[in-house]
């Protein structure tokens, strides 16, 4: 049995999944996406003297490899930011090095670049396997870093990191979530260092317009908040 939950989401005409841990898995294409996976964020800050335990890349890597071994996609979008800088990859430990040849080399790798990881000059030049692209059209649903307000296609995203934060029970509660309406689907950040922004935030608003929904796959059903504007 696959050790995830998986929520259906319908989106652009096709049928998805929502995973809790912030994955979306496309079983007509056997494709698995993740947005801001934010490898090597701590050693980035380390070098500008705030010393955080340096662990994210492996953590992160140890989360995606238990997504990959349980589904087995055929093809992995990764939605940008994927790098915290463009020197990551050549930072990141040779533990977690091999880990990401490995995952590169078992399936079709795409690297969507991002504000983090394009750099101003070769941007992702050794990514440690797979191909890079600004951005992709796939079936019909673009893929790309930052969702666009003036896409009118069906869009498939990150950049935003977003959250929901809600009051249960006395207590503040805090999730990570996907943020949708007709034509835009951002994916919540996957990596294991990476924060969030609340889906109310005029960023996230401005760039998929009025009428979206936070939605937070739980067991086999999505729980759905509307957003307001």
């Amino acid at each position: 049995m696959v050790p995830f939950s998986f929520a259906p989401l319908a989106f652009g005409g096709h049928s998805l999944l929502a995973l809790r841990n912030g994955a979306l898995f496309w079983p007509a294409r056997q494709a698995l996406l993740v947005a801001d996976l934010h490898f090597e964020k701590a050693s980035w800050f380390a070098k500008r003297g705030q010393m955080l335990p340096p662990y994210d890349s492996l953590a992160t890597l140890a989360d995606l490899s238990a997504v990959v071994d349980a589904l087995s996609p055929r093809e992995i979008w990764c939605l940008g930011d994927s790098f915290h800088d463009p020197k990551g990859c050549e930072r990141l430990p040779a533990a977690a090095q091999a880990t990401l040849r490995s995952l590169t080399s078992a399936a079709r790798w795409t690297w969507i670049t991002g504000n983090h990881d394009a750099g101003h000059d070769a941007g992702l030049v050794d990514r440690c396997g797979g191909v890079v692209v600004d951005e992709a059209v796939v079936d019909g649903l673009v893929l790309r870093h930052e969702a666009s307000a003036r896409e009118t296609r069906p869009e498939l995203s990150g950049h935003f990191h977003p959250k929901l934060r809600l009051r249960v029970r006395g207590r503040n509660v805090s999730r990570i979530c996907f943020v949708a309406t007709p034509t835009k689907l951002i994916l919540p950040a996957f990596g294991a260092l990476t924060g969030g922004l609340d889906v109310d935030h005029p960023e996230i608003i401005r760039a998929v317009g009025p009428g979206a929904e936070a939605l937070i796959p739980v067991e086999d059903k999505l729980l759905r908040f509307k957003v307001a504007a």
